[in-house]
């Protein structure tokens, strides 16, 4: 399993991937450039989609335990359509969400959509799933920009980690034949997913061969469980359909 940042890291990374994605708007010959893997957005769009997300989860910390997230006029802001503005905007909203999760501290409760996933609804865990949410969005914009990255390793060996902890475990029904399936990172670490019609569960990987299992590098399986890149690409073993199923399944379903 992967090792967690500390909470200061994970600031620390969402700082830095802010400043990584707006390099590639400032970059970007145009911000009206369609993004090849958000295909209803342009990257205007997704500049202010990026923002309204820190803006938004800053107040949702801000507001501590909660049943719902904030009212949106407690958050609203347009983003600016100009360049130096919009890079601006970008930059205070990042500021709003990192100063309410420093305010908050990573153990406070707050609103989040996991309600019953392995993540827990605090402060902490916004901070690491709004990582990789900025770490996917940047990877789009430098996309659309002409000059991609993969993720950082710090951020993408966590990222396998917490998309599993936060968007699959949980109590929910698998409704196919039970199954483990392992996701392998070249870097040296494999995750194993359980799914089952009693729940889906995190589990150390044992001697025991897995269903399927997917191999690339950690970059490569975080941008893979996002649906930035193709499946295809990526070498799997054992039941490749399994995959499939899983990019399609509706854990609230």
């Amino acid at each position: 399993m992967s090792q967690i940042p500390e909470f200061p890291d994970l600031i620390r990374l969402l700082d830095e991937r802010t400043e990584a994605f707006r390099a590639a708007i400032s970059a970007a010959p145009d911000l009206g450039a369609p993004v090849p893997t958000c295909p209803e957005w342009t990257l205007f769009d997704l500049a202010r989609h990026v923002g309204e997300g820190r803006r938004r989860w800053a107040a949702t910390v801000a507001a501590g335990p909660a049943g719902a997230p904030p009212d949106s006029s407690v958050w609203e802001s347009e983003a600016p359509r100009e360049r130096a503005a919009l890079l601006s905007w970008l930059a205070g909203s990042q500021r709003l969400l990192a100063d309410a999760l420093r305010e908050a501290g990573p153990d406070l409760g707050c609103w989040t959509w996991w309600e019953v996933s392995a993540s827990p609804q605090t402060a902490g865990a916004v901070a690491r799933h709004q990582l990789q949410e900025m770490a996917v969005h940047t990877y789009d914009a430098q996309l659309t920009a002409g000059a991609a990255e993969p993720l950082p390793g710090e951020v993408a060996l966590d990222g396998v980690d917490e998309f599993l902890a936060t968007c699959c475990a949980g109590p929910y029904r698998w409704p196919y034949q039970p199954v483990a399936v392992d996701y392998q990172a070249t870097e040296g670490r494999t995750w194993r997913l359980t799914l089952a019609a009693d729940g889906v569960r995190v589990v150390e990987p044992d001697e025991t061969p897995a269903g399927a299992a997917l191999r690339a590098t950690a970059s490569e399986l975080v941008l893979a469980l996002y649906g930035r890149i193709p499946l295809a690409e990526l070498k799997i073993d054992g039941d490749a359909g399994v995959f499939d199923l899983l990019l399609a399944w509706d854990p609230e379903e």
